[in-house]
C-alpha cells in the first residue's frame, strides 16, 4: 500500500493533461476495454518500484465510471500489493481519455494513445506527460512485432523507450 501514496502525490489535481504530440483514440468502446490486463512494459516509477506480475482490471461502477484495480507482487514482501481507483472520461466515452483517482479528487491522466481495435488485446497508456507510459496486454506476453511497434511508436514521441522497464 505504500506505492499507492506515492502515486497520489503523482496524480495531483491538473495532471490530467496529453504528453505533445499524443493523441487519444477514437472510436473507443468501454465495455470491450473493460476486465483484465496484464503490463508488458513501463517507464520507471516509485509506486511501482519492485513489483512485477503487475495486472489492471476495470469494470462498470454505478455511478458512470470505471473502477480500478491495480496490483503487482512484490517479491521483498512476499505479497501482492494493490490499489483501488475510479476513472471517468474527460471528452467524450468514445475518445481513449480518462482521469482515474486512487484517493479523493485528486485525478490524473489516462490516455489510450494506441490500442488494437479488432480484437482490444493491447494497449499503450501514456500519463499527462513523457515520464509515464505503460504497455498492457490481455495476455502476459505480447507479440515481439507488435511490442516493437509500440515502442516505435513511443519513440517517435519522444518517451525514452530506452528506460522501459520489462516486469
Amino acid at each position: 500500500m505504500p506505492y499507492l501514496y506515492l502515486l497520489l502525490l503523482m496524480l495531483m489535481p491538473g495532471c490530467t493533461g496529453l504528453p505533445p504530440g499524443a493523441k487519444p483514440v477514437t472510436g473507443f468502446e468501454l465495455n470491450r476495454y473493460l476486465g483484465k490486463w496484464h503490463e508488458i512494459a513501463r517507464l520507471d516509477h516509485s509506486f511501482e518500484r519492485g513489483l512485477t506480475e503487475v495486472t489492471a482490471e476495470y469494470g462498470l461502477r454505478d455511478d458512470g465510471g470505471v473502477s480500478v484495480l491495480n496490483s503487482g507482487y512484490n517479491a521483498e514482501t512476499g505479497q501482492r500489493q494493490s490499489a483501488e481507483g475510479k476513472a471517468y472520461f474527460i471528452e467524450s466515452p468514445d475518445v481513449g481519455r480518462l482521469k482515474v483517482s486512487f484517493f479523493g479528487p485528486f485525478y490524473g491522466a489516462y490516455n489510450i494513445i494506441a490500442l488494437d481495435k479488432a480484437n482490444y488485446s493491447y494497449a499503450m497508456i501514456a500519463g499527462p506527460d513523457r515520464d509515464y507510459l505503460w504497455i498492457l496486454s490481455r495476455t502476459p506476453t505480447l507479440d515481439k512485432n507488435i511490442m516493437q511497434a509500440l515502442i516505435d511508436q513511443a519513440q517517435s514521441l519522444g518517451f525514452a523507450t530506452q528506460n522501459l522497464i520489462y516486469p
